[in-house]
């Protein structure tokens, strides 16, 4: 005789809510047969009307007397795991701690057919691929593109920081401080995410050979004020635009009595000649070097970013000449900037 299917009313409300709500389609399948019982269907009936089979209706009721409801909503397909969990351990500590060289392999990342000849040669264990990936994935790893970072960090990069955040915190009224750095523009625009039909690749044209400029900006610590000094043609990132921004800062600030120009550790900003001008108006200018490789410690890299993402991204622009147009254009419309970062103090009116 077949079973039944008896449920009490608490029973009864957790698998309409396994019904209902469950995003599992498996779960909500299982439950819809044990309601359907229930509500004293005969087994033709409900097989008839989930297009199942009597054997699966058997099944998860034998489920459910042995298991309870937990039975039936907590069951995950597939074979058991048949190795110990202490095999998927040892892989996620190979793949995430170590390199392939540091076991011999002339690789220089890790791939499934590695790790199998590990597991082999090391512990004596065949395994194939698909067992070693689904270990990655019961350790909770996946196979995604890394991001790049910079290297290794300044080692007097706190102590370069707390100088610079005294020099701000204590910067009397008739100084002031910019934060300096230099910008490529380049008639070929940088390709960035957009809005297109799903399965139809839009297409960005770009002028084939580039043209590019560069122009020098620095962003006052105070006010957010954008000052741009804009290169020559074919002229690049070198210490005579740098030089010729601090002319322009000079005289764009005159009513302070000394300007503190904070920069990163850039050849053209460290040269002899650099030096030499620095010498020559040392009663209005001091340099700054912010820490190695911290451009997150300098607040105009995201005005530079703030203009990608607007004006360069995607651009149609046909010559540098509509390309600087555009961008200058941008830049005057949104001057004054905020001063964005958390790296310093927040900045005090002079």
């Amino acid at each position: 005789m077949k079973r039944s299917i008896d449920l009490n009313p608490e029973q009864r409300a957790k698998l309409l809510d396994h019904y209902r709500k469950d995003p599992d389609p498996g779960v909500r399948f299982r439950s819809h047969i044990l309601l359907l019982l229930d509500d004293g269907h005969s087994w033709a009936t409900v097989a008839a009307i989930l297009f199942c089979s009597s054997r699966t209706i058997d099944r998860w009721v034998k489920r459910f007397h042995d298991e309870g409801v937990q039975g039936v909503a907590g069951h995950q397909p597939g074979r058991p795991f048949r190795f110990a969990a202490g095999w998927v351990d040892v892989v996620v500590e190979w793949v995430t701690q170590h390199t392939p060289r540091d076991f011999g392999f002339l690789r220089s990342r890790w791939c499934c057919e590695a790790v199998v000849l590990l597991m082999l040669r090391t512990h004596h264990v065949e395994v194939s691929r698909e067992t070693v990936r689904r270990w990655l994935h019961r350790g909770d790893l996946v196979y995604r593109r890394p991001r790049p970072i910079l290297g290794p960090k300044d080692p007097e990069r706190q102590a370069r920081l707390d100088a610079l955040r005294k020099l701000l915190t204590e910067l009397p009224a008739d100084e002031t401080a910019v934060f300096q750095d230099e910008v490529d523009i380049n008639t070929n625009p940088k390709i960035g995410s957009m809005w297109m039909v799903r399965g139809q690749q839009a297409a960005v044209e770009t002028p084939g050979n580039n043209e590019k400029r560069y122009i020098s900006g620095s962003i006052h610590w105070r006010t957010g004020q954008v000052f741009l000094t804009e290169g020559k043609p074919k002229q690049g990132r070198d210490t005579a635009l740098f030089l010729a921004h601090l002319d322009d800062l000079r005289g764009r600030l005159r009513r302070y009595k000394k300007i503190h120009v904070i920069c990163d550790r850039a050849k053209c900003h460290t040269s002899d000649e650099v030096a030499v001008y620095l010498w020559d108006h040392r009663d209005r200018i001091d340099l700054h070097l912010l820490p190695a490789y911290s451009p997150d410690c300098n607040p105009i890299e995201r005005v530079w970013w703030h203009l990608h993402e607007s004006v360069t991204r995607n651009h149609q622009c046909k010559s540098m000449e509509e390309r600087l147009d555009l961008t200058f254009a941008w830049l005057g419309g949104k001057n004054p900037f905020q001063v964005e970062g958390s790296v310093y103090p927040k900045a005090r009116a002079a």
